[in-house]
C-alpha cells in the first residue's frame, strides 16, 4: 500500500481531515436534509411509514451500539480517534475482530437508521459521498500511520480482518 501523508491529499480534503469524522457524517446528512427540503421525494407509501420508522429506529440503535462500544474500546486503550494522529495501540478485540472500522460501520448504520426514522431519501443519496471520502481519504491515511507505527503486527491484522465487513 502506498504511503499516504497529509501532503498527498488535495487541499479541500486536507481541511476536511481537521473535522472529526462523526461531523463528516453529520455534514453529509444535513446536505441530504437540505435537498429533502428543497426537492422532497415521497417514495415511501403512506402505509409503510410506521414500519419504515420502526425499522429505522432498530437500525439506528444497532449502529449506535456498534459505534459507541467501539469508541469505548478506543478510550479504554487510551488511543486516538483523530485521523492521522499516531495511535498508542491498535485495537483488535470486540467488533474490531470483524471489521477494522467498526466505528465507521456503526455510524453508517446509525445514519441509515436515522434516515429511516425520519422517512427521508436524500440523506441516503448523500451517504455514498461520505463513504467514498472515508474509504479513499481518511482510512488510507489512518492505515498508513498504523503501518508506520505498528509495522508487521498491523499488516498481519489487516490481512486477517476486512476494512468494512
Amino acid at each position: 500500500m502506498a504511503n499516504i501523508s497529509d501532503q498527498n491529499i488535495a487541499a479541500p480534503f486536507r481541511l476536511l481531515l481537521k473535522v472529526p469524522v462523526p461531523w463528516v457524517y453529520v455534514l453529509g446528512y444535513l446536505i441530504g436534509v437540505a435537498l429533502e427540503f428543497i426537492f422532497p421525494l415521497h417514495l415511501v407509501p403512506a402505509e409503510a411509514f410506521i414500519t419504515t420508522k420502526i425499522v429505522g429506529g432498530v437500525i439506528f440503535i444497532l449502529g449506535a451500539i456498534i459505534a459507541g462500544w467501539s469508541l469505548l474500546k478506543f478510550y479504554r486503550s487510551r488511543t486516538t480517534t483523530t485521523p492521522g494522529e499516531i495511535s498508542k495501540e491498535f485495537v483488535t478485540h470486540g467488533f474490531y475482530r470483524f471489521t477494522r472500522n467498526p466505528m465507521y460501520v456503526g455510524l453508517i448504520l446509525a445514519y441509515i437508521g436515522d434516515a429511516g426514522m425520519w422517512v427521508q431519501i436524500w440523506p441516503l443519496v448523500t451517504l455514498p459521498l461520505v463513504i467514498a471520502y472515508l474509504n479513499w481519504v481518511v482510512i488510507p491515511l489512518e492505515e498508513s500511520r498504523l503501518v508506520e507505527h505498528f509495522g508487521s503486527d498491523y499488516e498481519a491484522y489487516r490481512l486477517k480482518v476486512r476494512r468494512w465487513i
